[in-house]
Protein backbone atom coordinates (compact mmCIF):
# COMPACT_ATOMS: atom_id res chain seq x y z
CA UNK A 1 0.00 0.00 0.00
CA UNK A 2 1.46 3.22 -1.10
CA UNK A 3 0.53 5.16 2.08
CA UNK A 4 1.75 8.59 0.08
CA UNK A 5 -1.17 8.93 -1.49
CA UNK A 6 -4.34 10.86 -0.54
CA UNK A 7 -7.28 9.10 -0.65
CA UNK A 8 -11.54 9.96 -0.20
CA UNK A 9 -14.82 7.79 0.68
CA UNK A 10 -18.23 8.24 1.60
CA UNK A 11 -18.21 7.63 4.94
CA UNK A 12 -22.15 7.73 5.27
CA UNK A 13 -24.75 5.08 5.04
CA UNK A 14 -27.12 5.92 1.70
CA UNK A 15 -30.61 7.85 2.27
CA UNK A 16 -29.21 10.35 5.27
CA UNK A 17 -30.32 13.70 5.27
CA UNK A 18 -26.25 14.37 5.64
CA UNK A 19 -23.46 12.59 3.70
CA UNK A 20 -19.55 12.69 5.08
CA UNK A 21 -16.99 12.54 2.45
CA UNK A 22 -13.65 11.66 4.45
CA UNK A 23 -10.37 12.65 2.66
CA UNK A 24 -6.87 11.32 4.03
CA UNK A 25 -3.45 12.28 3.19
CA UNK A 26 -0.79 14.52 2.84
CA UNK A 27 -2.17 16.98 -0.11
CA UNK A 28 -5.87 16.62 1.40
CA UNK A 29 -5.90 20.13 2.90
CA UNK A 30 -4.73 21.14 -0.69
CA UNK A 31 -7.04 19.38 -2.69
CA UNK A 32 -10.11 20.24 -0.72
CA UNK A 33 -8.73 23.94 -1.19
CA UNK A 34 -9.50 24.01 -4.89
CA UNK A 35 -13.24 22.98 -4.26
CA UNK A 36 -13.81 24.93 -1.06
CA UNK A 37 -15.17 28.81 -0.98
CA UNK A 38 -15.50 30.72 1.89
CA UNK A 39 -19.23 32.39 1.74
CA UNK A 40 -17.14 36.10 0.85
CA UNK A 41 -14.27 34.51 -0.92
CA UNK A 42 -12.04 36.14 1.31
CA UNK A 43 -10.18 32.64 2.96
CA UNK A 44 -8.58 29.69 1.78
CA UNK A 45 -9.54 26.65 3.32
CA UNK A 46 -5.69 26.23 4.51
CA UNK A 47 -6.30 29.88 5.95
CA UNK A 48 -8.98 28.66 8.85
CA UNK A 49 -7.88 27.09 12.05
CA UNK A 50 -8.10 23.37 12.64
CA UNK A 51 -10.82 21.42 14.14
CA UNK A 52 -13.17 24.33 13.60
CA UNK A 53 -16.59 23.95 11.69
CA UNK A 54 -15.94 26.11 8.19
CA UNK A 55 -18.93 26.88 6.37
CA UNK A 56 -19.01 27.52 2.71
CA UNK A 57 -19.87 26.13 -0.66
CA UNK A 58 -18.26 23.15 -2.65
CA UNK A 59 -17.89 24.41 -6.11
CA UNK A 60 -16.66 22.24 -9.28
CA UNK A 61 -13.69 24.32 -11.48
CA UNK A 62 -14.39 22.73 -14.40
CA UNK A 63 -18.16 23.86 -14.97
CA UNK A 64 -17.22 27.84 -14.13
CA UNK A 65 -17.29 27.43 -10.56
CA UNK A 66 -20.40 25.87 -10.53
CA UNK A 67 -22.08 25.50 -6.52
CA UNK A 68 -22.40 22.02 -6.03
CA UNK A 69 -23.63 22.45 -2.43
CA UNK A 70 -23.13 23.84 0.62
CA UNK A 71 -20.85 22.55 3.19
CA UNK A 72 -19.62 22.11 6.64
CA UNK A 73 -15.74 21.07 6.37
CA UNK A 74 -13.56 19.97 9.52
CA UNK A 75 -9.36 20.03 8.87
CA UNK A 76 -7.32 17.59 10.90
CA UNK A 77 -3.71 17.91 10.69
CA UNK A 78 -1.41 15.12 11.25
CA UNK A 79 -1.24 13.34 13.74
CA UNK A 80 -3.77 14.94 15.22
CA UNK A 81 -6.50 13.21 13.48
CA UNK A 82 -8.18 9.85 13.25
CA UNK A 83 -5.49 8.50 10.45
CA UNK A 84 -2.71 10.17 12.15
CA UNK A 85 -2.30 12.19 8.97
CA UNK A 86 -3.84 15.80 7.14
CA UNK A 87 -7.22 14.71 6.97
CA UNK A 88 -10.49 16.94 5.69
CA UNK A 89 -14.37 15.88 6.54
CA UNK A 90 -16.52 17.08 4.31
CA UNK A 91 -20.57 17.40 5.73
CA UNK A 92 -23.03 18.30 2.75
CA UNK A 93 -26.11 17.19 1.65
CA UNK A 94 -26.89 13.43 1.64
CA UNK A 95 -28.04 13.01 -2.13
CA UNK A 96 -26.54 10.43 -3.99
CA UNK A 97 -26.01 12.88 -6.73
CA UNK A 98 -24.04 14.91 -4.80
CA UNK A 99 -22.09 12.26 -2.70
CA UNK A 100 -21.17 11.07 -6.51
CA UNK A 101 -20.17 14.26 -7.54
CA UNK A 102 -18.11 15.34 -4.68
CA UNK A 103 -16.08 12.04 -5.18
CA UNK A 104 -16.00 12.90 -9.10
CA UNK A 105 -14.43 15.88 -8.36
CA UNK A 106 -11.94 15.23 -5.61
CA UNK A 107 -10.48 11.91 -7.93
CA UNK A 108 -9.90 14.63 -10.51
CA UNK A 109 -8.24 16.72 -8.01
CA UNK A 110 -5.74 13.86 -7.62
CA UNK A 111 -7.20 11.55 -4.37
CA UNK A 112 -7.73 8.36 -5.23
CA UNK A 113 -10.63 6.36 -3.99
CA UNK A 114 -9.90 4.25 -0.83
CA UNK A 115 -10.00 0.77 -0.22
CA UNK A 116 -12.34 -1.00 2.33
CA UNK A 117 -10.64 -0.54 5.93
CA UNK A 118 -7.88 2.22 4.40
CA UNK A 119 -8.46 4.57 7.15
CA UNK A 120 -8.30 2.05 10.24
CA UNK A 121 -5.48 0.58 8.27
CA UNK A 122 -3.79 3.83 8.18
CA UNK A 123 -4.28 4.70 11.51
CA UNK A 124 -2.83 1.68 12.79
CA UNK A 125 0.11 1.74 10.27
CA UNK A 126 0.66 5.69 12.11
CA UNK A 127 0.55 4.12 15.32
CA UNK A 128 -2.99 5.37 16.09
CA UNK A 129 -4.19 2.07 17.08
CA UNK A 130 -2.70 -1.36 17.49
CA UNK A 131 -3.93 -4.13 15.52
CA UNK A 132 -6.61 -5.20 18.07
CA UNK A 133 -7.85 -1.67 18.74
CA UNK A 134 -8.08 -1.85 14.56
CA UNK A 135 -10.24 -5.46 14.29
CA UNK A 136 -12.26 -3.56 17.65
CA UNK A 137 -13.99 -0.51 15.37
CA UNK A 138 -14.84 -3.21 12.55
CA UNK A 139 -16.82 -4.98 15.98
CA UNK A 140 -18.08 -2.00 17.06
CA UNK A 141 -19.25 -0.84 13.79
CA UNK A 142 -20.88 -4.59 13.44
CA UNK A 143 -22.29 -4.27 17.08
CA UNK A 144 -25.72 -4.81 17.57
CA UNK A 145 -26.92 -5.45 21.33
CA UNK A 146 -25.38 -3.57 24.05
CA UNK A 147 -23.12 -6.30 25.34
CA UNK A 148 -21.03 -6.55 21.62
CA UNK A 149 -21.29 -2.72 22.01
CA UNK A 150 -19.57 -3.03 25.76
CA UNK A 151 -16.84 -5.48 24.24
CA UNK A 152 -16.04 -3.74 21.43
CA UNK A 153 -15.61 -0.57 23.30
CA UNK A 154 -13.46 -1.96 25.97
CA UNK A 155 -10.95 -3.49 23.44
CA UNK A 156 -11.03 -0.38 21.01
CA UNK A 157 -10.07 1.96 24.16
CA UNK A 158 -7.14 -0.07 24.91
CA UNK A 159 -8.46 -2.92 27.65
CA UNK A 160 -7.09 -5.93 26.09
CA UNK A 161 -3.79 -4.44 24.28
CA UNK A 162 -2.64 -2.79 28.31
CA UNK A 163 -3.58 -6.50 29.27
CA UNK A 164 -1.05 -7.96 26.49
CA UNK A 165 1.74 -5.33 27.14
CA UNK A 166 1.78 -5.76 30.43
CA UNK A 167 2.55 -9.55 29.84
CA UNK A 168 5.13 -8.65 27.24
CA UNK A 169 7.23 -6.50 29.20
CA UNK A 170 7.42 -9.42 31.44
CA UNK A 171 8.07 -11.68 28.90
CA UNK A 172 10.39 -9.40 27.45
CA UNK A 173 12.67 -9.07 31.08
CA UNK A 174 12.92 -12.72 31.38
CA UNK A 175 14.26 -13.14 27.78
CA UNK A 176 16.38 -10.45 27.67
CA UNK A 177 17.75 -11.83 31.34
CA UNK A 178 17.93 -15.11 29.15
CA UNK A 179 20.21 -13.16 26.23
CA UNK A 180 22.78 -12.31 28.29
CA UNK A 181 23.54 -15.25 29.52
CA UNK A 182 23.93 -16.22 26.12
CA UNK A 183 26.74 -13.82 25.51
CA UNK A 184 28.45 -14.53 28.48
CA UNK A 185 28.06 -18.72 28.23
CA UNK A 186 32.05 -19.41 28.17
CA UNK A 187 31.60 -17.61 31.61
CA UNK A 188 28.59 -20.03 32.51
CA UNK A 189 27.16 -17.18 34.39
CA UNK A 190 23.27 -16.84 35.98
CA UNK A 191 21.71 -13.52 35.23
CA UNK A 192 17.73 -15.08 35.54
CA UNK A 193 17.20 -16.20 38.86
CA UNK A 194 15.91 -20.17 37.84
CA UNK A 195 12.77 -20.15 40.66
CA UNK A 196 11.67 -16.34 40.04
CA UNK A 197 11.79 -17.39 36.47
CA UNK A 198 9.30 -20.55 36.88
CA UNK A 199 7.33 -18.25 39.33
CA UNK A 200 6.74 -15.16 36.96
CA UNK A 201 6.33 -17.88 33.97
CA UNK A 202 3.58 -19.54 36.29
CA UNK A 203 1.88 -15.97 36.90
CA UNK A 204 1.95 -15.49 32.96
CA UNK A 205 0.43 -18.61 32.46
CA UNK A 206 -2.68 -18.02 34.89
CA UNK A 207 -3.07 -14.96 32.71
CA UNK A 208 -3.19 -16.51 29.60
CA UNK A 209 -5.14 -19.57 30.46
CA UNK A 210 -8.13 -16.78 31.70
CA UNK A 211 -7.82 -14.61 28.45
CA UNK A 212 -8.19 -18.32 26.56
CA UNK A 213 -11.16 -19.45 28.40
CA UNK A 214 -13.02 -16.20 28.21
CA UNK A 215 -13.33 -16.64 24.58
CA UNK A 216 -16.20 -18.72 25.11
CA UNK A 217 -18.15 -16.36 26.61
CA UNK A 218 -17.08 -13.70 24.29
CA UNK A 219 -17.80 -15.69 21.23
CA UNK A 220 -21.48 -16.47 22.97
CA UNK A 221 -21.85 -12.64 23.53
CA UNK A 222 -20.81 -11.69 20.25
CA UNK A 223 -22.94 -14.38 18.07
CA UNK A 224 -25.58 -14.96 21.00
CA UNK A 225 -25.82 -16.50 24.10
CA UNK A 226 -26.99 -20.70 23.12
CA UNK A 227 -29.84 -21.97 25.14
CA UNK A 228 -31.11 -25.13 24.48
CA UNK A 229 -34.61 -25.44 25.23
CA UNK A 230 -35.03 -29.53 26.04
CA UNK A 231 -37.50 -32.03 27.31
CA UNK A 232 -40.13 -34.70 27.00
CA UNK A 233 -42.81 -34.58 24.05
CA UNK A 234 -45.74 -32.20 24.40
CA UNK A 235 -44.47 -30.70 27.62
CA UNK A 236 -44.50 -26.95 25.47
CA UNK A 237 -41.06 -26.49 24.54
CA UNK A 238 -42.29 -24.94 21.12
CA UNK A 239 -44.60 -22.52 22.79
CA UNK A 240 -42.36 -21.61 25.14
CA UNK A 241 -40.05 -20.47 22.29
CA UNK A 242 -42.86 -18.48 20.43
CA UNK A 243 -43.78 -17.36 23.78
CA UNK A 244 -40.35 -15.88 23.98
CA UNK A 245 -39.61 -14.81 20.59
CA UNK A 246 -43.19 -13.34 20.49
CA UNK A 247 -43.79 -15.05 17.31
CA UNK A 248 -45.38 -18.15 15.66
CA UNK A 249 -41.96 -19.42 15.31
CA UNK A 250 -42.47 -23.19 15.88
CA UNK A 251 -45.52 -25.54 15.29
CA UNK A 252 -47.29 -26.05 18.27
CA UNK A 253 -49.62 -29.70 18.28
CA UNK A 254 -50.94 -32.05 21.00
CA UNK A 255 -49.60 -34.37 18.58
CA UNK A 256 -46.32 -36.01 20.35
CA UNK A 257 -43.36 -35.59 18.56
CA UNK A 258 -44.03 -32.98 16.46
CA UNK A 259 -40.70 -31.24 16.43
CA UNK A 260 -38.15 -33.58 14.56
CA UNK A 261 -35.43 -31.25 13.85
CA UNK A 262 -33.76 -28.08 15.88
CA UNK A 263 -35.08 -24.58 15.23
CA UNK A 264 -33.31 -21.89 16.06
CA UNK A 265 -33.58 -17.97 16.32
CA UNK A 266 -32.18 -15.05 18.39
CA UNK A 267 -34.10 -12.10 20.84
CA UNK A 268 -32.10 -9.60 22.18
CA UNK A 269 -32.68 -9.22 25.87
CA UNK A 270 -32.44 -6.07 27.18
CA UNK A 271 -29.12 -5.72 25.38
CA UNK A 272 -28.11 -8.86 25.54
CA UNK A 273 -27.82 -11.05 22.62
CA UNK A 274 -30.27 -14.93 23.25
CA UNK A 275 -29.86 -17.78 20.87
CA UNK A 276 -32.59 -19.98 21.10
CA UNK A 277 -32.50 -23.84 20.26
CA UNK A 278 -35.84 -25.78 20.19
CA UNK A 279 -35.19 -29.55 20.37
CA UNK A 280 -37.07 -32.57 19.60
CA UNK A 281 -38.99 -34.27 22.27
CA UNK A 282 -36.79 -36.68 24.45
CA UNK A 283 -38.56 -40.22 24.12
CA UNK A 284 -38.46 -44.01 23.50
CA UNK A 285 -39.24 -44.26 19.67
CA UNK A 286 -39.29 -46.31 16.81
CA UNK A 287 -39.40 -44.17 14.37
CA UNK A 288 -35.99 -43.52 12.76
CA UNK A 289 -36.36 -39.66 11.74
CA UNK A 290 -37.64 -38.90 15.29
CA UNK A 291 -34.82 -40.70 16.73
CA UNK A 292 -31.94 -38.69 14.13
CA UNK A 293 -34.33 -35.57 15.95
CA UNK A 294 -33.26 -36.94 19.80
CA UNK A 295 -30.17 -37.44 18.87
CA UNK A 296 -29.51 -33.49 17.79
CA UNK A 297 -31.43 -33.07 20.68
CA UNK A 298 -28.22 -34.01 23.11
CA UNK A 299 -26.12 -32.62 20.14
CA UNK A 300 -27.43 -28.73 20.86
CA UNK A 301 -27.54 -29.54 24.70
CA UNK A 302 -23.52 -30.25 24.87
CA UNK A 303 -23.10 -27.05 22.74
CA UNK A 304 -25.12 -24.86 24.92
CA UNK A 305 -24.24 -22.26 27.69
CA UNK A 306 -27.55 -22.77 29.16
CA UNK A 307 -30.13 -25.55 29.49
CA UNK A 308 -33.83 -25.38 29.97
CA UNK A 309 -35.25 -28.36 31.31
CA UNK A 310 -39.24 -28.02 30.07
CA UNK A 311 -41.39 -30.31 32.01
CA UNK A 312 -45.16 -30.40 32.20
CA UNK A 313 -46.76 -29.84 35.75
CA UNK A 314 -49.11 -32.40 35.07
CA UNK A 315 -47.22 -34.98 34.91
CA UNK A 316 -44.00 -34.54 36.73
CA UNK A 317 -43.70 -38.16 38.71
CA UNK A 318 -44.43 -39.85 35.64
CA UNK A 319 -40.91 -40.12 33.62
CA UNK A 320 -39.20 -37.32 35.50
CA UNK A 321 -36.07 -38.80 37.01
CA UNK A 322 -35.65 -41.39 34.04
CA UNK A 323 -35.32 -38.46 31.12
CA UNK A 324 -33.07 -36.54 34.25
CA UNK A 325 -30.71 -39.60 34.27
CA UNK A 326 -30.68 -39.09 30.26
CA UNK A 327 -29.75 -35.64 30.18
CA UNK A 328 -27.64 -34.85 33.12
CA UNK A 329 -24.66 -36.48 31.31
CA UNK A 330 -24.86 -33.67 28.65
CA UNK A 331 -25.21 -30.88 31.43
CA UNK A 332 -21.79 -30.66 32.56
CA UNK A 333 -20.90 -27.16 33.94
CA UNK A 334 -23.78 -25.81 32.09
CA UNK A 335 -26.31 -23.46 33.57
CA UNK A 336 -29.27 -26.20 33.94
CA UNK A 337 -32.69 -24.12 34.55
CA UNK A 338 -35.73 -26.51 35.22
CA UNK A 339 -38.73 -25.09 33.68
CA UNK A 340 -42.26 -25.87 34.95
CA UNK A 341 -44.86 -25.73 32.90
CA UNK A 342 -48.76 -25.48 32.41
CA UNK A 343 -48.37 -24.44 36.39
CA UNK A 344 -51.52 -23.45 35.56
CA UNK A 345 -53.60 -26.27 35.38
CA UNK A 346 -52.25 -27.32 38.68
CA UNK A 347 -52.68 -26.81 42.66
CA UNK A 348 -49.99 -24.58 43.88
CA UNK A 349 -49.44 -26.82 47.04
CA UNK A 350 -50.40 -30.49 45.23
CA UNK A 351 -47.14 -29.17 42.74
CA UNK A 352 -44.73 -27.91 45.31
CA UNK A 353 -45.25 -31.43 47.10
CA UNK A 354 -44.43 -32.81 43.64
CA UNK A 355 -41.09 -30.90 42.98
CA UNK A 356 -39.83 -31.49 47.02
CA UNK A 357 -40.19 -34.93 46.25
CA UNK A 358 -38.21 -34.54 43.14
CA UNK A 359 -35.27 -32.47 44.59
CA UNK A 360 -34.64 -34.94 47.22
CA UNK A 361 -33.97 -37.35 44.59
CA UNK A 362 -31.92 -35.50 42.11
CA UNK A 363 -29.73 -32.67 41.99
CA UNK A 364 -31.99 -29.91 40.93
CA UNK A 365 -31.45 -26.69 42.77
CA UNK A 366 -34.97 -25.54 43.61
CA UNK A 367 -33.13 -22.05 43.13
CA UNK A 368 -33.10 -22.60 39.52
CA UNK A 369 -36.64 -23.72 38.72
CA UNK A 370 -39.50 -21.67 37.84
CA UNK A 371 -42.72 -22.63 37.58
CA UNK A 372 -44.30 -20.54 34.47
CA UNK A 373 -47.05 -21.32 31.64
CA UNK A 374 -45.90 -20.37 28.39
CA UNK A 375 -49.67 -20.44 27.03
CA UNK A 376 -50.66 -17.24 28.95
CA UNK A 377 -46.79 -16.31 29.80
CA UNK A 378 -46.78 -16.20 33.04
CA UNK A 379 -43.82 -15.60 34.88
CA UNK A 380 -41.86 -15.08 31.21
CA UNK A 381 -40.28 -12.25 32.43
CA UNK A 382 -38.80 -13.93 35.77
CA UNK A 383 -37.45 -16.38 32.70
CA UNK A 384 -35.67 -13.72 31.12
CA UNK A 385 -34.06 -12.37 34.32
CA UNK A 386 -33.09 -15.58 35.37
CA UNK A 387 -31.27 -15.69 31.59
CA UNK A 388 -29.65 -12.08 32.22
CA UNK A 389 -28.21 -13.22 35.16
CA UNK A 390 -26.59 -15.57 33.78
CA UNK A 391 -24.46 -13.17 31.53
CA UNK A 392 -24.08 -10.65 34.08
CA UNK A 393 -22.66 -13.00 36.35
CA UNK A 394 -20.39 -14.69 33.79
CA UNK A 395 -19.16 -11.18 32.85
CA UNK A 396 -18.37 -9.78 36.28
CA UNK A 397 -16.44 -12.86 37.02
CA UNK A 398 -14.11 -13.04 33.84
CA UNK A 399 -13.34 -8.78 34.18
CA UNK A 400 -12.86 -6.29 32.05
CA UNK A 401 -11.19 -8.32 29.36
CA UNK A 402 -12.81 -10.71 27.06
CA UNK A 403 -11.38 -12.09 23.93
CA UNK A 404 -13.99 -12.21 21.13
CA UNK A 405 -11.56 -12.60 18.52
CA UNK A 406 -10.70 -16.32 17.03
CA UNK A 407 -7.14 -14.62 15.14
CA UNK A 408 -6.45 -13.45 19.06
CA UNK A 409 -7.45 -16.70 20.55
CA UNK A 410 -5.55 -18.95 18.41
CA UNK A 411 -2.24 -16.16 19.33
CA UNK A 412 -2.76 -16.55 22.81
CA UNK A 413 -2.95 -20.63 22.34
CA UNK A 414 0.68 -20.37 20.59
CA UNK A 415 2.16 -18.00 23.22
CA UNK A 416 0.81 -20.28 26.33
CA UNK A 417 2.21 -23.70 24.33
CA UNK A 418 5.74 -21.96 24.08
CA UNK A 419 5.50 -20.31 27.43
CA UNK A 420 4.89 -24.19 28.69
CA UNK A 421 7.50 -25.30 26.91
CA UNK A 422 10.01 -23.10 28.15
CA UNK A 423 9.00 -23.98 31.99
CA UNK A 424 9.44 -27.45 30.79
CA UNK A 425 12.44 -26.76 29.36
CA UNK A 426 13.91 -25.17 32.77
CA UNK A 427 12.12 -28.37 34.73
CA UNK A 428 14.50 -30.51 32.97
CA UNK A 429 17.39 -28.39 33.31
CA UNK A 430 17.78 -27.95 29.16
CA UNK A 431 20.26 -25.56 27.98
CA UNK A 432 19.71 -21.61 28.52
CA UNK A 433 19.00 -21.00 24.53
CA UNK A 434 16.35 -23.45 24.15
CA UNK A 435 14.42 -21.70 27.11
CA UNK A 436 15.35 -18.26 25.69
CA UNK A 437 13.54 -19.73 22.17
CA UNK A 438 10.54 -20.55 23.69
CA UNK A 439 10.28 -17.35 25.55
CA UNK A 440 11.05 -15.44 22.19
CA UNK A 441 8.18 -17.52 20.89
CA UNK A 442 5.95 -16.82 23.20
CA UNK A 443 6.63 -12.93 23.10
CA UNK A 444 6.19 -13.50 19.03
CA UNK A 445 3.23 -14.87 19.25
CA UNK A 446 1.58 -12.45 21.77
CA UNK A 447 3.17 -9.75 19.18
CA UNK A 448 0.88 -11.00 16.49
CA UNK A 449 -2.42 -9.85 18.36
CA UNK A 450 -1.45 -6.17 18.36
CA UNK A 451 0.38 -5.79 15.45
CA UNK A 452 4.02 -5.62 16.44
CA UNK A 453 4.86 -8.76 14.33
CA UNK A 454 2.93 -9.40 11.41
CA UNK A 455 2.42 -10.07 7.36
CA UNK A 456 0.58 -8.13 4.94
CA UNK A 457 -1.27 -11.28 4.10
CA UNK A 458 -2.70 -11.14 7.54
CA UNK A 459 -3.40 -7.26 7.41
CA UNK A 460 -5.17 -7.93 4.34
CA UNK A 461 -7.33 -10.58 5.14
CA UNK A 462 -8.23 -8.13 8.56
CA UNK A 463 -8.80 -5.09 6.49
CA UNK A 464 -10.67 -6.47 3.67
CA UNK A 465 -13.65 -7.19 5.94
CA UNK A 466 -14.50 -3.31 6.69
CA UNK A 467 -17.02 -1.14 4.88
CA UNK A 468 -15.54 1.64 2.90
CA UNK A 469 -15.29 5.06 4.62
CA UNK A 470 -13.77 3.05 7.80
Amino acid sequence: MNNQETICAVSTAQGGAIGIVRVSGSDSITICGKLFRSPHGEKQLADYPFRHAIYGTLISPDENDEIIDEVVVLKYKGPHSYTGEDSVEIMCHGSTYILEKVMSLLITEGCRLARPGEYTQRAFLNGKMDLSQAEAVADLISSSTAATHRLAMSQMRGGFSRELRQLRDKLLKLTSLMELELDFSEEDLEFADRQELKNLSKEIESTLSHLISSFKVGNALKNGVPVAIIGETNVGKSTLLNQLLHEDRAIVSEIHGTTRDTIEDTINIEGTLFRFIDTAGIRDTKDTIEAIGIDRTFQKTDKAEIVLWVTDATELGQSFERTYKRIIPHIGEKTLILVVNKCDLIDDTELYTELSNLYDHTGINPDETLLISAKTGKNIGALESKLLDYTNNVMRNEGDVIVTNLRHVEALKSALDALRSSTRAMDEGLSTDLVAEDLRMCVSALGEIVGEVTTDEVLGNIFKHFCVGK
